[in-house]
């Protein structure tokens, strides 16, 4: 099902349709609890709670690293046997561990996994975030020669998904936080669109994902979620009218329970044929393969070579393979047409 969320401003902070959000106000309004991810005080993702509106807002967008689980399975069995509804979100494997920790059904429990093609190694995130921040750094510096060389702008904010500069399908990455010429805590201090920047590239072709997401096996249903959410791509070419480029988002409904708390949703929605969708979004695959060069990539990092550099050597193609690929593409075009 084709969703987006009908408060557009809840629709732009969120990464997709805003789906999220519209079910984490719906289990707060009766007084139940929320888990998510969030970063932390180092810019890492973690899971918590939250029990308020303001809560959940630091739960929403997506966070493109492995979130630690921590104690959290046990604080959502306390709530459900105090009788609090509780929604819990996650990847696969993350509800998949939920129900095996719970062993046992809760009605008041709704579990929202995510299409998830894997989740990328923290140690890589750690250095990537540290050679950014030099770069952050640089940059605000050489804006205003008066600030002092050890000025550090403060970080309030990293947006993997920003749709506000170049909309959901160029969607960027996005460094937010006090600048050195400004006062306003929110100033973009970097970005990049998603083909541009070095970890989303690197992320995205697979070359870092964890040794287990290669693998997985907790896909298409193994989690036992009640709703799976997700990114609705290919929407434009499915449903040209209802796509406005500010997002749109991707539900499937697993079970009663999901679909009970799904209608309870104030979301424009249209019924969406699977097997069109599943072409779209490679989330779906149970098999990730393997960046051919996954080793080489780690050898690099682990000799000290930066990100940029790294990424960049892994993922270059020589420009004869372009063209013959291209060439190779255009026969079995040919081919196909006159058959």
């Amino acid at each position: 099902m084709a969703v987006k969320n009908r408060n557009e401003a809840e629709r732009m902070a969120s990464s997709s349709g805003g789906t999220f959000i519209a079910l984490a106000k719906e289990i707060i309004s009766q007084s139940g609890v929320v888990f998510g991810a969030v970063f932390d005080e180092n810019w890492e993702v973690k899971h918590t709670y939250a029990e308020t509106l303001e809560g959940i807002k630091h739960m929403m967008g997506s966070k493109y690293l492995q979130s630690r689980i921590e104690n959290n399975y046990q604080e959502t069995e306390k709530f459900l046997k105090e009788g609090r509804k509780v929604l819990f979100t996650g990847t696969p494997c993350q509800i998949a561990g939920l129900h095996k920790f719970l062993r046992k059904e809760y009605p008041n429990l709704l579990s929202v996994d995510i299409l998830c093609h894997g989740v990328p190694s923290p140690g890589v995130w750690r250095k990537y975030l540290a050679e950014i921040s030099h770069k952050v750094i640089r940059s605000e510096n050489c804006k205003n020669l008066k600030t002092s060389c050890t000025y550090q702008p403060i970080i309030n904010d990293i947006e993997f998904r920003n749709k506000e500069l170049k909309g959901w399908n160029q969607y960027s990455f996005v460094i937010k936080g006090k600048s050195s010429i400004t006062d306003d805590n929110n100033t973009i201090l970097y970005s990049e669109t998603h083909n541009m920047n070095t970890y989303m590239k690197g992320f995205l072709a697979d070359i870092y994902l964890r040794p287990c997401c290669y693998n997985c096996k907790c896909k298409n249903g193994v989690s036992h979620s009640d709703l799976t959410i997700a990114d609705f791509w290919g929407v434009g070419r499915l449903m040209v009218d209802f796509d406005d480029d500010k997002g749109t988002g991707l539900v499937l409904i697993n079970t009663k329970k999901g679909k009970k708390f799904f209608d309870y949703l104030n979301m424009e929605s249209r019924s969406s044929n699977l097997a069109d969708v599943k072409i779209m979004n490679k989330g779906f695959n149970e098999h990730i393969l393997e960046h051919p060069k996954r080793n080489v990539f780690f050898e690099c990092l682990g000799r000290g070579d930066n990100m940029k550099d790294t990424v960049e050597k892994i993922l270059y193609i020589p420009i004869y393979k372009i063209f013959w690929t291209k060439i190779k593409n255009k026969i079995k075009r040919i081919v196909s047409i006159n058959r």
